[in-house]
């Protein structure tokens, strides 16, 4: 398991202390002309990026949280605007781009009053090497199946396709939309941000480096469950926490493995005896095999605490907690 530095929101004075570097961030501070949006626009959220061939990108994001009407969201690379699209589309691919090359996507929203929402979290990924000559699709994936993971979230797994050249990438549709995309290393997905009580039907299609896409595989259905859960899949998994003296003070150390969602999990809250104590973030690269957090609970030997986590999903809302651990310092 590796460990990668977070960056860490506190919820009170400490956020002071990044108030530039957030403002920043926020897009008040623009050095594109364009006007700042107002206070209540904020970043779109649940942004991924896939390579769907040596050309080309998949990004796919969700409408910020805030109440302000989005008319429109841009897609930049780098610093470049490469799409405009209206307010009901929230993916898109980017082609024309270079194979073996790494990029870095971000999204705006616009509003109603024509100004720019801040940018989303930067997000990275490098696209495969080209293949010379290749005409010849992946194989048809098969033994899709799905299960239903609580009123909002389904999973999905088949078996791995096959290509001369290699799979590079894996397209889920709802009916005839292309609602979701995943590395061609991966054989599952997770699908969040579903209608409570609703019927869907889900089919997966395999694209390899040069564009040449598969067959459809057979179609599964499934029926959300009733209710606002999000469902156990959700949740991290080998949650552990124990507590460490270092300098006069104690400490909780966390340990996970993040929720399989088919892509990054760019945020975790934290809980601590039932409140939510900070928000843990990663910047363009999150941990997938495992993760690590350390933080200051006080210098009293002998305080029992409560501690647990939950993921954010990529669609933006957070997923389920964790188990309950309790730790005592100096025990």
């Amino acid at each position: 398991m590796r460990r990668v530095p977070p960056r860490t929101l506190l919820p009170r004075a400490a956020c002071a202390a990044a108030l530039l570097a957030a403002l920043t961030g926020c897009g008040l501070f623009s050095d594109d002309g364009d006007k700042a949006a107002g206070p209540s626009l904020s970043e779109p959220v649940g942004v991924t990026a896939q390579a769907g061939s040596a050309t080309s990108v998949h990004v796919m994001w969700n409408r910020p949280v805030s109440t302000t009407d989005v008319t429109g969201y841009e897609v930049y690379r780098g610093s470049v605007r490469v799409k405009e699209l209206p307010a009901d589309q929230h993916m898109v691919d980017v082609t024309g781009l270079r194979a073996r090359s790494r990029y870095v996507f971000t999204v705006r929203a616009r509003g109603k009053d024509g100004s720019l929402g801040p940018e989303s979290r930067k997000v990275t990924v490098t696209t495969p090497a080209a293949v010379a000559a290749d005409r010849s699709a992946p194989s048809r994936p098969s033994g899709l199946r799905g299960t239903v993971g609580g009123a909002r979230a389904v999973s999905l797994s088949w078996q791995a396709a096959s290509d001369d050249k290699g799979v590079v990438s894996y397209e889920i549709y709802q009916g005839t939309t292309k609602i979701h995309s995943v590395a061609g290393t991966q054989t599952r997905a997770l699908l969040t941000g579903l209608r409570p009580g609703t019927a869907y039907r889900f089919s997966v299609r395999a694209k390899d480096a040069a564009d040449n896409v598969s067959p459809s595989s057979a179609v599964v259905a499934l029926t959300t469950a009733q209710g606002k859960d999000e469902g156990p899949g959700t949740a991290p998994a080998d949650f552990r926490a124990t507590t460490r003296a270092a300098d006069g003070a104690y400490y909780i150390d966390l340990a996970w493995t993040p929720p399989d969602t088919g892509g990054e999990v760019p945020a975790y809250q934290v809980y601590l005896d039932g409140r939510q104590a900070t928000t843990v973030m990663w910047g363009e690269s999150a941990p997938q095999d495992g993760a690590e957090y350390s933080f200051f609970i006080g210098k009293e030997a002998g305080e029992r605490h409560r501690v647990k986590i939950r993921a954010q999903l990529p669609d933006g809302t957070w997923g389920a907690f964790s188990v309950e651990r309790t730790v005592t310092s100096g025990g």
